[in-house]
Order: structure tokens, then C-alpha cells, then sequence
């Protein structure tokens, strides 16, 4: 029986189990870092069904989710703690609800030239500063944090104590009570600045919240705080590897990037495809089976735990043609980079905004960016639930 998680041994490839059991046994059982069994699901229909099925919960503080942690130990979180990725029905769905309007696609359009005008002032930064630049700090990290910090009244100065914060909760080998130091730092620094919100609401995320839920006469602190967690780490660290990882794409294979450079009207085809290539986000989308039920003809039983692995299902020929190919062209909208069903990623509006935007600028800004280093030697996130580069040396 396979050891999980596995690692990637190439940045474009999942690991090559992946692609063995999606062959040979699409639905089947693996061992946990704590000893116990779950199931994995790796084609694309299924996974979709899982991840949309009521059966299966999302409650990541039941003793019996199946936990990837080191030593399989779970971080010990009261029900405070617990956000809506965590909720099942019916708790989830109002929860989502409260703050679905600050993500519609109207939204996210009115926010755009102030995104236009972060990347413009990330990329005067890089080209004004020495060769060669690392991508991750002066662009990919700056530009998800910045805008993230502004939507919710966030203070930006304070990126660098959120963002090793962050890397520290999201790294394999971090202890469980180092994780849950990490965890309990960006909880306090948030309930903190919502205690200072809550006396003259601001004009911020956090801010109309706090007006929205008191008017509703439903205001508690916890559960807000556990919303800005959410979305202030998911904000910044997903998008993040996104951009670092689409312009390696880009600069590994130029006849596409110069396509796209050609023509902007094909980059939201061209990021979709890079969500469905990299699928940074992979085990960390499990369920806890609640009902007996079947997925792809195989029984599941309640009590069982299951991991969807989204890079598997990405890369399913049955879902996608020639799937291990980047291919900009390809209509990859269908991906499941964020997830599927009523716990789809809600920040993906304003993800594929961001990227979108990024790449457009630098090509068009930096027409003659490189790597600074082979590709060989670029420090990947092999050690990480979410998948990306530490640096990424470039030059110009």
C-alpha cells in the first residue's frame, strides 16, 4: 500500500504514482503519515463527484478526517477556530453567503485598476532595482499580498510577519506545535485589528462585515476572524505560486508566450490552463465520509476518510486531451484548481483578475525576461501542501 503524500520529482509532472493508480485502480486505499487508510480518487469525474456529494463532509476538526500532517498529529483547534472550509450543510451555505458579494465578478472588475496600478508599481520596482531580480519577492509575493491586505484593511507593512507565518503553517515538516504557534499568531494579530475595526467600521472587508452582521443582529468576533484568516492566507500564498509558476511556463515555452504576448485576448484561456497544469493545491482538498455511498462503482463506507487528488484528475485524459502538454489554446475551464462543488474556492474571481493581469504587464513591460538560473537548480516547494517556488532568479 502507498505512503501518502508523495512529492513531485518534476515541477510539470505529478508524482508518476499518480498517473498508475488512475490507470490501474482509480479508486483506491493509501496509508496516512498517523498509520490509518484513505481512500483516493484520481479521475476527474470522480472527483467531482466527491467533492459535490452531501455524503461527504468537510469538517477538518473531526478526530476522523483523514489528517496529512507530520506523525499524523492534527492541530489541536477549538470550534472557534473553524471556518467555512471546514462547514458542512447547513451552517456552510449561510456562511458563504454573508460575504459571497465581495467576490462577484462586478466586484472584482472595480477592483482591477487599482490591481493594474500594484503590478505597474512591482515591476517599476524589479526593473529599477539589480540583475538578477527574484521574481518571488519583488513580484509574485508582493502583488496577492498587497491587494488582499487592501480588501480587507489589512495594514501591508505587516506582510513579512503574515507571510513567514503562512510559509511556516503550510510547510510538511513544521512540528504540530510550531504550526499551531504560527496558526495562533496570525489569529491574535486578527482579532486584534477587528477589536480596533469595531469601533468606527471601516470601509474594508472586515469593516462591512462587522456593519452587515450587526445589522443582521448576528455580529460575533470569532467567526470574522476566522473569515480574515482564511482569506488573508489563502489570498496571498495561492496566487503567489501561481505567478511564478505560469511565467516558468511561459519562459519554458517561448513559441506560447509569444503568442500570448501577440495577443492578450488569449491570457484567461492561458491561466486557466496554468490553474489545470501545476494544481498547486492537491491532497489538501480531503473529505470524511459521513453516509454510505459509491464513487466510480466502488463502496465507501461512513467513517472513511478520502483524498481527491486534484493533479490526478487534472491531468485525466478522459477530462483533457494530450493532459500533460501546456497548451494555452486548450479549454481548460473545467479544471479543478479550485476545487468543485459548494466549497469552490471563493476567491477565484479575483485570483484569475490578479494573473490575468500580471501576466499581460510583464510581457509587455519585460519582452525580454529569462531565467537567471537553470531550471534544475530553482528551489521548489516540494516540502509544502501548497505547491510553488521559493525564488525564481530572472533577468532582462
Amino acid at each position: 500500500m502507498l505512503q501518502f503524500p508523495l512529492v513531485r520529482e518534476c515541477p510539470y509532472a505529478p508524482p508518476a504514482e499518480y498517473t498508475q493508480i488512475r490507470e490501474d485502480e482509480p479508486i483506491t486505499t493509501v496509508r496516512l503519515p498517523n498509520g490509518r487508510e484513505a481512500w483516493v480518487v484520481t479521475k476527474h469525474e470522480h472527483v467531482r463527484q466527491v467533492l459535490n456529494d452531501p455524503s461527504f463532509s468537510a469538517d477538518r476538526l473531526h478526530p476522523d478526517f483523514p489528517n496529512l500532517a507530520p506523525a499524523g498529529q492534527p492541530i489541536p483547534r477549538d470550534d472557534t477556530a473553524r471556518s467555512m472550509l471546514m462547514m458542512d450543510p447547513p451552517e456552510h451555505g449561510p456562511a458563504r453567503k454573508t460575504v459571497l458579494g465581495e467576490f462577484t465578478v462586478r466586484r472584482i472588475a472595480a477592483l482591477r485598476p487599482r490591481i493594474q496600478e500594484i503590478v505597474d508599481e512591482r515591476i517599476d520596482v524589479m526593473l529599477a532595482g539589480p540583475r538578477p531580480a527574484d521574481l518571488v519577492e519583488t513580484l509574485s509575493l508582493p502583488v496577492p499580498s498587497m491587494v488582499i491586505c487592501e480588501l480587507l484593511g489589512v495594514p501591508y507593512a505587516d506582510h513579512a510577519f503574515f507571510q513567514a507565518n503562512t510559509a511556516a503553517m503550510i510547510k510538511r515538516e513544521t512540528t504540530v506545535d510550531d504550526r499551531q504557534a504560527a496558526f495562533e499568531r496570525i489569529r491574535d494579530y486578527l482579532e486584534d485589528l477587528i477589536v480596533v475595526k469595531e469601533a468606527d467600521p471601516p470601509d474594508d472587508l472586515l469593516g462591512r462585515q462587522i456593519r452587515k452582521r450587526r445589522s443582521e443582529g448576528a455580529y460575533e468576533r470569532a467567526p470574522l476572524v476566522s473569515l480574515g484568516f482564511l482569506l488573508l492566507v489563502a489570498g496571498h500564498e495561492t496566487t503567489a505560486n501561481m505567478i511564478s509558476l505560469g511565467t516558468l511556463a511561459l519562459l519554458e515555452n517561448p513559441a506560447q508566450m509569444h503568442a500570448l504576448r501577440a495577443d492578450p485576448a488569449r491570457t484567461l484561456g492561458a491561466v486557466e490552463e496554468m490553474l489545470r497544469y501545476f494544481t498547486i493545491v492537491d491532497t489538501v482538498v480531503a473529505r470524511l465520509c459521513t453516509a454510505d455511498t459509491t464513487v466510480g462503482g466502488v463502496p465507501i463506507r461512513a467513517g472513511e476518510g478520502v483524498l481527491t487528488l486534484g493533479q490526478a484528475a487534472n491531468r485525466d485524459p478522459d477530462a483533457f486531451d494530450a493532459p500533460d502538454d501546456f497548451d494555452i489554446d486548450r479549454p481548460a475551464r473545467h479544471h479543478v484548481a479550485f476545487g468543485f462543488g459548494p466549497h469552490q474556492c471563493l476567491g477565484q474571481n479575483l485570483a484569475r483578475a490578479e494573473l490575468q493581469i500580471v501576466f499581460d504587464t510583464l510581457l509587455r513591460r519585460v519582452p525580454t525576461l529569462r531565467l537567471a538560473a537553470p531550471v534544475a537548480d530553482l528551489p521548489f516547494k516540494s516540502d509544502a501542501a501548497i505547491y510553488g517556488m521559493y525564488h525564481m532568479p530572472v533577468t532582462w
